[in-house]
Parts: structure tokens; C-alpha cells; sequence
């Protein structure tokens, strides 16, 4: 084990708290945007929609480079074993413990909301275990894809280590974003391929929840975990990232632009979920030097309440997606103004969620199981995505 302090990264913690807090306003606004959820208002926002949009093109592909860096930093930390057991420990279990205490009654609520739960009887065993894979997962997803992540860890991060001083390390040195944008550009054209392969001989494999999650999303993301760990071996790289470039910005923004009319003009039995994920991988790319340059610059310092939120982003996120179900449900209905409902069901969800992360934490048993790290005796320690 090494226990040479690292220096600490004060603005990927926010960012990555960030990230995942914004599943709050992400969620709440697909209540009110085009796209058909559990909920919908009766009438669509377009500034909703796109708010709704803006997010979803880049969040995770950013998560995942930040998940990626801490976890090769984990790495050179531990021997790999325990390193294993600690990273799946801090994902896994949180992931195990939501699927009864939150994904299980959800899925029960909306069965009702719905009106589907007389019909769930003639469903075959194999529709209602696919079902709950999707329903179960849920917002879940990308627990279950670092989980697989790390274990594929074992081998690549294994390899980066074995090659830092061989050509990947090479390329690494000498790499431009527009080199890195055409790399991930190829990328974005494999998965597509890799799709609409399966779409034309195995469609019925795309509708399986446990494939998409274990398989599509992992195969999808892997390249920007990959990216993280580089970016920690190498500094070449993320200086890269945490340097300002308006190409990336001014990419970023035709990036959105792509996404956002492949969305409206795009249908899904032609090519539009291909052309949607060469699109993200490619915007993916150049928000990580938005995102991190930005957060390099206003948020790479301690702070009380950031620590705080940092500590407690992991919770929320899990906590607040039933909330927003029930909100959208039963009270978003009875606000007439869209805007008015989204503001509402903000300081609703995120009430709620706080009031819940300060009630687990007086108990030592859900800390454990909503943080995933053995709980000190005597102590009220902090929960932490890490």
C-alpha cells in the first residue's frame, strides 16, 4: 500500500459532486420537457426541453473521466486485490442498498400511477425480469457500470501502469485535443457500428435491461474512464484539460447544436441513436476541457459548505429520483405554470433529499450502507462518492 499523500484535488470533488447533483434539475425537467417519461405535464417547455437536453449530452461522459482519475489514483494506493474490494465496496453496496430501500417502492408507486399494475400477471416471467432490470436499475445505471469498470480495471489499469514508459506514454506527450477529437470521433463511429449491427441482427437484445447497463453503457463510457486514468499519469494531458480553449468551447456549442437537432428531426428506427452517440462521444470530449478548465478555475479551493455537499452529492442522487417521481405525480399537477413547477419541484426534491442525508447520518447502519466504508465507532463521519 502506498501511503504517499496525494495532493488533493479540490475541483474534481466539486465537479464530480456537481455532476451528480445536476441529476436533480435533469430529472425534474424531463418532467416538463418533450420527452416522454414515468411523469409528463400536460403541455412541454421548449426552454425546459433544451435545459433538459443540454445536460444529458455531456454530464456522464464527464462523470466518468473524473471516476476514472480517482480510481487509478485508488490504485496506486492499494495493492490491487484490496484495491478491487475497496472500489466495489463504496459503489456496490450504496447500489445494493437502494434497489430495495428506493428503486423496489418506486417501481411498486408507479405501477399504480400507471395504471399498469392489474396487467402485470400476463406479463411472461422473462418481460417481468427484464422489466425489473430496467425498473430496478433505474437511475442506478452507472453504479452497476463502475462496478463492471473496475473489475475490467484490474486488467487495464494493470496494463497503463505496465506501459507508461512505451508508446502510449508517447502519444500521451505529444496529444492536442484535435488529435483527442478525432480519436474519440472514431470511437463514437465504432459504437454506432456496434449498434446498428445489433439493431439489424439481434434488435430484441437492445430492449434488455442488463445488457444495455452491463454491456452497451459500459462499452460506451469505457474510453472516457480510460481518459481519466491518463489524464492522472499523465500531466501533459490534464493540463490539457484544466487549460481554457475556446475550440473546445466554440466545438462544444456546434456539438449541442448536433445533438439538439439529431433530436428533434432524428427517428429512431433510422439512424438517429447512432448519430446521437458519434455525436456525445465527441461533445463528451470537449466538455471535459469546459467543465474542467471552468471548475479549475472557480472551484479548486476548501470550503466548508462545497465539503459538505461534496460528502453528500452521492445520497442525494439516489434519494432524489423517487422524490421527483412522487413530486411529478401528485403535486407537480396541481401548478399550472411550468416554470413555476420546476422551481417548486427543485425546493421540494432537494429539501427533502437534505433532510434525509442529515437523518441517516445519526444512524450508523445506513451510513455504512449508503456510503459503502466501514463506519468508526463514536463518530458521525460524512458519506462520499470517492
Amino acid at each position: 500500500m502506498n501511503k504517499v499523500p496525494v495532493q488533493r484535488e479540490y475541483f474534481l470533488d466539486s465537479i464530480r459532486a456537481w455532476l451528480m447533483l445536476l441529476g436533480i434539475p435533469f430529472h425534474i425537467s424531463l418532467i416538463y420537457s418533450s420527452h416522454v417519461w414515468h411523469v409528463n405535464s400536460l403541455e412541454p417547455s421548449w426552454w425546459l426541453t433544451l435545459f433538459n437536453d443540454f445536460i444529458h449530452s455531456f454530464r456522464m461522459q464527464v462523470f466518468f473521466v473524473i471516476s476514472g482519475y480517482f480510481s487509478y489514483m485508488l490504485y496506486l494506493r492499494y495493492p490491487m486485490k484490496k484495491w478491487w474490494q475497496v472500489r466495489v465496496e463504496r459503489v456496490g453496496i450504496p447500489m445494493l442498498t437502494a434497489i430495495p430501500l428506493l428503486t423496489l417502492p418506486q417501481f411498486i408507486m408507479l405501477q399504480y400511477v400507471k395504471g399498469k399494475a392489474d396487467s402485470w400477471s400476463d406479463l411472461s416471467r422473462y418481460d417481468k425480469f427484464n422489466t425489473l432490470a430496467w425498473e430496478l436499475v433505474s437511475h442506478l445505471w452507472f453504479l452497476l457500470v463502475l462496478v463492471v469498470l473496475t473489475t475490467l480495471g484490474l486488467a487495464m489499469f494493470r496494463w497503463i501502469k505496465q506501459r507508461q514508459q512505451a508508446s502510449i506514454t508517447a502519444f500521451f506527450d505529444n496529444v492536442t485535443m484535435g488529435k483527442l477529437t478525432l480519436v474519440f470521433l472514431g470511437l463514437g463511429i465504432f459504437y454506432a457500428a456496434l449498434r446498428r449491427t445489433l439493431f439489424i441482427f439481434f434488435p430484441h437484445i437492445l430492449s434488455d435491461g442488463l445488457f444495455n447497463f452491463v454491456v452497451m453503457q459500459t462499452v460506451f463510457y469505457l474510453p472516457f474512464f480510460i481518459l481519466g486514468a491518463q489524464a492522472f499519469v499523465n500531466a501533459r494531458l490534464k493540463t490539457l484539460f484544466i487549460t481554457p480553449s475556446p475550440w473546445c468551447i466554440a466545438g462544444a456549442l456546434l456539438g449541442f447544436v448536433a445533438y439538439r437537432l439529431n433530436q428533434h428531426f432524428g427517428s429512431g428506427d433510422a439512424w438517429m441513436y447512432e448519430t446521437d452517440y458519434v455525436i456525445t462521444m465527441v461533445l463528451g470530449l470537449l466538455m471535459v476541457n469546459v467543465v474542467f478548465s471552468l471548475g479549475h478555475r472557480l472551484l479548486n479551493f476548501q470550503s466548508a459548505r462545497v465539503t459538505y455537499f461534496v460528502n453528500a452529492s452521492l445520497f442525494i442522487y439516489l434519494v432524489h429520483h423517487p422524490l421527483t417521481l412522487l413530486y411529478g405525480a401528485w403535486i407537480a399537477p396541481a401548478i399550472p405554470s411550468n416554470t413555476l413547477g420546476f422551481i417548486t419541484g427543485l425546493v421540494f426534491v432537494i429539501g427533502v433529499a437534505v433532510i434525509l442525508y442529515e437523518l441517516h447520518l445519526r444512524v450508523p447502519l445506513l451510513r455504512f450502507l449508503f456510503s459503502g466504508k466501514p463506519q468508526p465507532r463514536h463518530t458521525v463521519p460524512q458519506t462520499s462518492a470517492s
